[in-house]
């Protein structure tokens, strides 16, 4: 008897998923709004650019010490745009910033994700995952910092022809508050 249950059961699973299917896709119904094609949403950082980078010192830890850099990033076009390698050198009072920065898009998501490496370290480290909306690029991810789970959210904001700003910051209470740990500003090169 459990047998013969566990079959109509089984069999009536089926056909209201194969409903489901049927609705999804019959004539007249609703259909969810197209997503943004974000492919080409960093073609405007494609260039040589002057950079400035403020960096905290000890997120996290209440200190308001901060090192400052200046120097240069190159972003490289790569797969048409689906794509880009960022690379940053700078020099500062707390030393030299060799940064690569590798970003992918991903068509099926509408989303870019942000993978970052130090030429201290030599690995990718977690990516920041996210979108642009209305000029505005925001990106999130979850990683360890002091042994603490904490969540970074990476901005791109103030987005023009000849200059972007980016903003680093780290939370420690789910969101709830975030501290700024990373600004930098970029200026085509070439422009007075």
């Amino acid at each position: 008897m459990k047998i013969r249950w566990l079959g109509v059961l089984c069999a009536a699973s089926l056909i209201l998923g194969a409903g489901d299917v049927f609705a999804q896709t019959g004539a007249g119904k609703a259909t969810a709004p197209a997503q943004r094609d974000g492919q080409h949403d960093f073609d405007f950082h494609i260039g040589t650019w002057k950079t400035h980078v403020k960096r905290l010192l000890h997120p996290l830890s209440g200190s308001q010490a901060w090192a400052e850099y200046d120097g240069t990033t190159v972003v490289s076009k790569v797969w048409d745009g689906r794509a880009n390698l960022v690379e940053l050198e700078a020099d500062g009072s707390a030393g030299h910033l060799e940064l690569l920065s590798l970003r992918l898009y991903n068509p099926q998501a509408h989303q870019w994700s942000l993978n970052v490496a130090s030429s201290k370290g030599g690995t990718l480290g977690t990516p920041t995952i996210g979108e642009f909306k209305n000029g505005r690029g925001e990106f999130i991810d979850q990683e360890t910092f002091n042994d603490r789970a904490i969540l970074v959210r990476f901005v791109i904001s103030d987005i023009t022809a000849d200059s972007c700003h980016f903003e680093q910051a780290f939370s420690d209470d789910g969101g709830k508050t975030w501290e700024v740990n990373w600004v930098a500003t970029d200026v085509r090169v070439g422009v007075k």
